[in-house]
């Protein structure tokens, strides 16, 4: 029997956060990162593979941190994601600096996991719910190009301290993914979700956007490294230019590569963006653990 596998996006740059890294910052009771909470409640609902993405240049102090806690609880893999992986033909420009984004991070689990798997990031937290449903979905309707989206309320996902970029999941009668459209730069005003790159158009606040928490068939990876040329092909000279799971999944369904369902959550966002979102962080940890929902020490 195959595992059921978490990846975590954990090798962004935290360009807008300003300073060391987000990934493993405390944000616990105990000392806790954001994605220790997201490993806890995966490995209650049954997860028992935890895939790290991170980047080389923190490795040894990733794995540090991470090692004696997981250790006997879920097996865990480390995959490194750098800007010279699946190039092919291509010629790196040297000023690049920026991560080639999150479908370029799943192209580098290629030889890793070859089995259905739920991918998140590494700095948001999403909820037990979540996790309950795509452990349910991984255990039999992701196979044969069949996926699946967690979706969110816009409203629940938004910053008080700046503006965010959110794939806005458009789904047919039936519940599944027609198209999924990155809306950049969606600021909170005055209780609204107002998308700034846009003319400030309103968005409603129950709009369902993805976080990123996928969960994908094992045939999807294999499926990557085409599309990554033709990105290449067209963005190589853009040095922020990025290959966007959202985006790479959206181009799978309009070719027919793909069907995705949109699983809806009621759960609440948050997460780290900017700097100024830390102490918002810790107060709702310390509140869900005053709750109950969590144990003063997870581990």
């Amino acid at each position: 029997m195959s595992k059921t596998t978490l990846v975590i996006l954990a090798a962004g740059m935290a360009s807008r956060y300003g300073k060391g890294a987000k990934q493993t910052e405390s944000f616990g009771p105990s000392g806790e990162t954001i994605m220790e909470y997201s490993i806890y409640d995966a490995i209650a609902a049954g997860f028992d593979k935890v895939v790290f993405i991170i980047r080389e240049d923190f490795a040894e102090s990733f794995k540090a941190k991470m090692e004696p806690l997981l250790a006997g609880k879920v097996e865990t893999v480390y995959i490194y994601q750098s800007l010279d992986k699946f190039l092919g033909d291509h010629e790196l420009p040297k000023d690049r600096t920026k991560p080639f984004g999150t479908g370029h991070a799943i192209l580098c689990c290629k030889d890793a996991v070859n089995e259905p798997f739920a991918v998140i990031n590494a700095d948001d937290y999403y909820g037990k719910d979540a996790f309950v449903k795509a452990k349910e979905l991984l255990d039999g309707k992701i196979a044969n190009n069949t996926h699946a989206c967690i979706g969110y309320e816009l409203g629940n996902t938004l910053s008080d301290n700046g503006s965010v970029t959110r794939g806005e999941i458009f789904v047919n009668e039936n519940g599944e993914v027609q198209q999924i459209i990155e809306r950049k730069k969606i600021v909170k005003e005055n209780g609204k979700a107002i998308s700034t790159e846009e003319g400030n158009k309103e968005l409603p606040l129950d709009t369902k956007v993805s976080m990123n928490f996928f969960c994908f068939d094992d045939g999807y990876i294999g499926k990557l490294d085409k599309l990554y040329q033709e990105f290449l092909d067209k963005n190589l000279g853009d040095l922020k230019s990025e290959f966007l799971i959202p985006e790479v999944t959206d181009l799978l369904i309009k070719a027919g590569d793909a069907k995705v369902l949109m699983v809806p959550t009621t759960a609440k966002w948050f997460g780290v963006t900017y700097a100024e979102d830390a102490p918002l962080v810790r107060d709702k940890f310390k509140e869900l653990t005053d709750a109950g929902e969590y144990p003063v020490s997870l581990w």
